[in-house]
């Protein structure tokens, strides 16, 4: 081994940079040449590798978002679009590639390794979907993110006596709105593992305002059957009974771009060094996470195509605790 390049691809999240830092400094004690791949699996394909020492990434382990950039590619999901891939990495002597992000990214690093290219990924995404990983790089920032929101709205709802509701991101998982409701003591949590109808939710509110609250807090995940839309309009129509009245805020991409906790900069360093471990043991088409405390490698076969589910547990706590 020579060379070896690090991408990250996706969406962002806090803690990536964090990654990368531990990934082009731990292949340089092994004797490696490292190179960044800028705009994700795009960059593959219009050849935007530069060399990367350690003072290259000096100064960032602090830094949200990835300096490497992240850009969508649909030319890349094509098998000629990943063959053209591979000759960039062929031509400019790059042996290994390591893939920082999470379910779609690690998709496309399993199809480059099934093509013969040695690939080694790190579970990164808020979302915190992807099997391999009890928890990934950037979802404890972004739920920190999200629980100041919500004792923030808590303040002006108790004040105005209103109730609030508020999206989190997660996509088609509901990890993030599940954990942050239940930390912030919300008395409805909508996700997309667990349907509940804007009737069911307004008749919480109503029996909040009975039993004498103060306020109330609903918590709804990107990806819930009923969004924040169609519950604003639903309360609405039945405002009435409902004894509060309900405003609605939306944190969308101010979760992503959170300076990453120390956590998120421990795990992401942790996973870096594992990644480039990986790779000097020739142990190539896995995903470095943490399951059970441990940092581990989890075949890609085993992830591609797979979502992590949630614990039901947990949001049955939710409906106890909001009593």
């Amino acid at each position: 081994m020579k060379r070896f390049g690090v991408l990250t691809s996706g969406g962002d999240a806090p803690g990536m940079n964090a990654a990368i830092r531990a990934v082009v400094r731990s292949g340089i004690d092994q004797g490696w040449e490292a190179f960044g791949v800028e705009h994700g699996y795009q960059g593959l394909l219009t050849g935007e590798f530069r060399p990367m020492g350690p003072r290259d990434v000096s100064g960032i382990i602090q830094l949200g978002g990835t300096v490497l950039g992240s850009a969508r590619s649909l030319e890349f999901k094509t098998e000629e679009g990943r063959r053209k891939a591979i000759r960039h990495l062929n031509q400019r002597g790059i042996e290994a590639l390591v893939v920082i992000g999470g379910n779609g990214s690690q998709t496309g690093a399993y199809s480059l390794h099934q093509m013969g290219f040695p690939v080694v990924g790190v579970a990164s995404t808020i979302d915190n979907d992807l099997v391999g990983s009890d928890i990934t790089i950037g979802v404890d920032t972004a739920l920190n993110i999200a629980l100041e929101a919500i004792d923030r709205l808590k303040v002006t709802a108790s004040s105005h006596e209103r109730a609030f509701m508020i999206e989190v991101m997660g996509r088609n998982c509901g990890y993030l709105a599940l954990m942050a409701g239940i930390a912030g003591g919300a008395e409805a949590i909508c996700i997309p593992e667990f349907e509940t109808s804007p009737e069911t939710v307004a008749d919480v509110i109503a029996k909040a305002y009975e039993r004498g609250k103060k306020h109330a807090l609903i918590v709804v995940a990107e990806g819930a059957k009923h969004g924040v839309i169609e519950l604003e309009a639903y309360f609405k129509e039945h405002n009435e009974r409902l004894g509060f009245d309900v405003r609605a805020t939306t944190l969308g991409h101010v979760q992503r771009g959170g300076t990453p906790g120390a956590f998120d900069r421990l795990l992401g360093t942790r996973l870096g060094a594992m990644a480039v471990e990986q790779i000097a043991a020739g142990n190539f088409g896995v995903l470095v996470g943490q399951v059970k405390g441990t940092i581990t490698a989890t075949p890609h076969a085993d992830i591609v195509d797979r979502v992590k589910p949630l614990d039901p547990k947990l949001f049955e706590l939710a409906n106890v605790l909001a009593k």
